[in-house]
Formats: C-alpha cells, sequence, structure tokens
C-alpha cells in the first residue's frame, strides 16, 4: 500500500477489523515513515524524552515526549493534561504539519471524520519497555477517537474490554501499522506488551508510538 500525505487514500488500504469501533490500518503510515521520524527528532530536540512517573513513584518504562497544544504527564499529582512542558516550563512543541495530516486521514479511513487532534504522545520503546492495559480517560470528549501510529520494531498491542480483567486480544503491529478506535471502543482498555531485542533499518533499537488525542 502506498499513500500519498495530501492525496487520497489508497484504493490498497488494508483495513483489519478488532471489534466495533477499532480497526487496524496495516501499514497506512509507512509512505510517510521517514518524514514522521525526522519530525519526531525534532519535536524531542525542543522537548526531549523522558522517563515519567505514575502518582505511585515509579517510573514509566517507556520514554516520552510530547507536542501540540496539550501534553499528557504523570507525577506525584496525578495523570493530566497541561499546555507546558514541567521540564522546561515552556509550551509543549507544535504539532507537526505531517502529525495532523496523517492522524485526520487515519481517523477518516476508520469511519471518523473531523479528527483535530491538540495532543500527540510520543512514545519511545527500547528493549525490556512496555504499556500495561489502561484506560485513555484523561479526555474532555470521548466522542473523539484515539489514532496511534507504529514506527520501527515491531509489539505486540493488547486491546481488551471496558473492564480491567476483560482478557485482551493480541494484535502484533509493524513499522507502519495504525490503530483507530473510537465509538464504543473508546474507553476499552489497552497496552503493548514487553519490546523484543532488534535492529530496525530506520529506528535501530526502538520502537516509536504516535498516540493521537482530542484533550480539550
Amino acid at each position: 500500500m502506498t499513500q500519498d500525505l495530501f492525496g487520497e487514500l489508497s484504493p490498497e488500504l488494508i483495513r483489519e477489523h478488532l471489534m466495533e469501533g477499532a480497526v487496524v490500518l496495516r501499514q497506512f503510515a509507512l509512505a510517510d515513515a521517514e518524514w514522521l521520524l525526522n519530525d519526531i527528532q525534532r519535536v524531542t530536540t525542543q522537548a526531549p524524552f523522558r522517563h515519567m512517573k505514575t502518582p505511585g513513584g515509579h517510573a514509566m518504562s517507556a520514554a516520552m515526549s510530547c507536542c501540540g497544544d496539550q501534553g499528557w504527564v504523570t507525577d506525584t499529582r496525578g495523570y493530566r493534561y497541561q499546555s507546558e512542558d514541567p521540564t522546561s516550563g515552556q509550551p509543549w512543541p507544535a504539532m507537526p504539519e505531517s502529525f495532523r495530516n496523517l492522524a485526520g486521514k487515519a481517523a477518516v479511513a476508520a469511519g471518523f471524520e473531523g479528527f483535530e487532534p491538540d495532543a500527540c504522545l510520543i512514545n519511545r520503546y527500547e528493549p525490556g519497555a512496555k504499556m500495561g492495559l489502561h484506560q485513555d480517560k484523561d479526555e474532555q470528549d470521548f466522542s473523539q477517537p484515539i489514532v496511534s501510529v507504529s514506527l520501527g520494531l515491531p509489539q505486540v498491542f493488547q486491546f481488551g474490554g471496558l473492564k480491567r480483567n476483560e482478557r485482551p486480544v493480541r494484535v502484533p503491529l509493524a513499522h507502519g501499522d495504525v490503530v483507530v478506535w473510537g465509538g464504543p471502543a473508546r474507553l476499552r482498555y489497552h497496552g503493548v506488551l514487553t519490546l523484543k531485542a532488534g535492529d530496525h533499518p530506520l529506528t535501530g533499537v526502538c520502537r516509536y508510538n504516535l498516540t493521537f488525542r482530542k484533550a480539550r
């Protein structure tokens, strides 16, 4: 599948249905991967990756940065969005147009029109890093979908139910895959299993994840 960032969606787009409101768009971001990775580098030069701590004091295994009008943070005060980087006290870097356009097109391809994200979480996973099952519920409007882009090493995505103890389905994600969920799936628990060691030609030993949200 090939995709021009500013053109029409390819008729060869592979949509993999997970459940009502949730789809995987296989290789949707593949054609734009180098552009996206260059913009990740630019954003994280301004707002470097850091291992944030949970309210309980545990460091997250994935390193994180943000861009857009809002950034997601966690510390002893809890989970929240705020407009400034807590490390520098400065506004988060502006969201690159490559990010914004891809997120909007992915949402449309998944059946969600008019998605205009104001926050992008950038996670960097290295071997041994993971993300436990959680809900994205710090946003104000749950009618807006989540768009999640995978770049680099493969990792297994877990998509569960509306309760933590519901058994999740495991979805292998490769470089360029995009997962979109909203509507009845919007508050389902999700996470990723531990990243296995590897070496990707564009990202080396890392996997990057861009998660787009409408926070405010």
